[in-house]
Formats: C-alpha cells, structure tokens, sequence
C-alpha cells in the first residue's frame, strides 16, 4: 500500500488535450480479468463485447460552468474564482480562488455581477452572490468550463457540451465523469437493442476526487465528502440483473462508488441519498460491481488505485504500459478501458 506502487511513467504527448470526434470512436482497451487477457477495440463495438441482460450504471450529473477571472474592489486586483459546491442557499457556494482574500472582500465577476466572501479559509471559501440572482443561469451563460489543468489550452465554445455526458442531467459537478463522454445517443440504442440496460446514479464530481495522494501509506489517505443520490429504480434494475445473473457494469470511478458506498448498508439495494467518502484501494472488496469502463488514470491518483482495487494492480500497470506503447490518448479527453 505504498504511493510509490502507484506511480507510472508517462509521455506528457499522450495526454489527449481535445476530444474524440465522433465520441465513440475513442479506442477501447478491454481487461479479461477471467482470461487474463488484452485486447484493442474501439467504445463503438459495445454492443458486441457486452451481453444481454448486462446493466451499464452511468452518472447522469452535469458540469457547472463554474470558473470565473474576476477582481477585488476597490484594488482591483486579479483573482480566479472556481465554485465547487452550492450550499443550502443557491446563493452561497463554496469556491476555491487565485488570489488573497479576505471576509467582507467584495470581487467583481464577469457581467459586473458583484459576490461577496463570507469565509476565507486555506485554499477553500465561501462567497454570497447578490440576492434575486439565478446563479445557475448566471453560470450556464457566463461561466467558463472547468477543464483539468493538464489540458493546456483555453475551453472552446465546443467543449460547453463535449466535456459533457450526452445524458448529463443534474447540474453539480465541477469535472465530467469522463467515462461517460464516450458514449453517443445512437450507442445507447445499439446497446439497448442489444438487450443490455442502462440505469443511472449522480455524484457530483468535486475538487476530492482528485485531490492528491501525499501520505506514503495510502490507507492513510481521507476523500473530502462528494454528494450522490442512488434513485429507487436503479437500485432495484441493479438487483434484477443480480439476481438474473447478469453483470453490473459500472461506467467510471463515481458510478463504482455510489453502488459501493450504497452497497455498505446491505443487499439487496435500496434508494439513497447523501454523502459518500468512500475510497476504494486494492484489497477493498466489490459487493456489487463486476466490471467497469474508465478512462486512463493520473497515477498515484485515487482513481488509478480504484482500478488497481477492481483488477489487480500488476494487471493495471501492465495494461496501461501497453495502451502507452500502443499511443493510447491519456485522461479526461482519452481513450477508455473495459474491465471484464
């Protein structure tokens, strides 16, 4: 359980730094954890690796158009707001900012839209917009797409709906559940007329997930809460297909841990709602997910190891020296992986 066990080398050049066009024409590694094996496939070819009466559990929550330049009155100095979560009152958020500031610090945004920070803390706020504001309209027309930072350019106008699932739903997220971009309106039918199901969770991806691993022993290391709800209908297709035979494929990192974070209250599953800070590691068991489709990982991140947890490390670090070799596309714009 050492970080160092969890570290790759990378060529910075296999970073994808735009998306996939068309969506589904991203190349598709899949991981027989069965037959110990590897093959290269594109996401398009779903349907014919996956089997009827399988169930596909997706996340269905929606970016924030959450990042804004902006300046303290009356200095005007520059500072970077990013909201990362909304509180009880739409109007009061949690947000990380460029820039030192303090309580009472009034920073003009774009839109001469004027917030004041209520708390000022070490790297995280809180910040009240202006009372009768509809943020999350004010977000969708004025905000920029929060790209990871290792996507080195600006957003486009076209990354407002690809770094976006295309059954995106619940606004909350500060990044996309990047497995869930590769998927296409007419995959989903193909899939569907294929017999295989889909079903559908949220998690609002936040700041946590990727929050860096630090501690040498990584058992050590505590998730920051991210809000998920497992609606009833889910709950009860994931026990059908159990009970069926079939398998509960998870589509990435969030969807694994809303089913396992519900799964720790007991089987069969019920509908839920709430927080979860569940961080999955290799020797963590699965109670419910069988397989997963995950893009490729930062290492020494908690999602690599969520990997390593669901296949085995030796497999993982294997597979990913291969997608390496093969010029796989790396990260959230990246290409994908099918663990089976």
């Amino acid at each position: 359980m050492r970080l160092a066990d969890f570290d790759y080398p990378l060529d910075e050049s296999l970073i994808a730094q735009h998306p996939m066009v068309p969506r589904d024409q991203a190349r598709l590694l899949v991981v027989d954890r069965h037959a110990d094996s590897l093959a290269h496939h594109h996401v398009a070819e779903l349907p014919a690796l996956l089997r009827p009466n399988d169930l596909l559990v997706l996340n269905n929550t929606q970016v924030l158009h959450a990042r804004f330049p902006g300046h303290k009155r009356p200095s005007g100095g520059k500072v970077d707001v990013l909201l990362v979560r909304v509180t009880e009152s739409t109007a009061v958020w949690q947000a990380l900012i460029k820039g030192s500031v303090r309580p009472g610090q009034q920073l003009e945004l774009p839109n001469g839209v004027t917030v004041t920070v209520l708390q000022a803390g070490e790297g995280r706020h809180t910040i009240v917009f202006p009372p009768g504001l509809d943020v999350f309209a004010y977000l969708e027309t004025t905000g920029a797409v929060p790209l990871p930072p290792y996507i080195r350019r600006a957003p486009t106008e076209d990354d407002h709906t690809r770094y976006q699932t295309v059954f995106a739903r619940y606004p909350g997220a500060v990044a996309a559940p990047t497995a869930g971009l590769h998927f296409t309106t007419a995959l989903l039918d193909a899939l569907h007329k294929k017999g295989v199901r889909t079903a559908y969770v949220t998690l609002h991806v936040g700041t946590g997930t990727f929050k860096p691993v630090t501690c040498e022993d990584i058992r050590e290391h505590r998730m920051d809460p991210e809000w998920f709800e497992l609606p009833a209908d889910t709950a009860q297709a994931v026990n059908d297909t159990r009970d069926r035979g079939g398998r509960v494929i998870a589509v990435g990192s969030t969807s694994v841990r809303v089913l396992e974070t519900a799964a720790q209250r007991g089987l069969p599953l019920r509908a839920e709602s709430g927080e979860t800070a569940l961080f999955i590691y290799p020797g963590c068991p699965f109670a419910v997910v069988e397989a997963m489709l995950t893009n490729f990982h930062l290492p020494k991140s908690t999602l690599f190891m969520l990997v390593c947890a669901l296949a085995g490390p030796e497999r993982i670090h294997t597979a990913y020296r291969i997608a390496a070799a093969e010029h796989y596309r790396f990260y959230s714009y990246g290409d994908a992986m099918l663990i089976v």
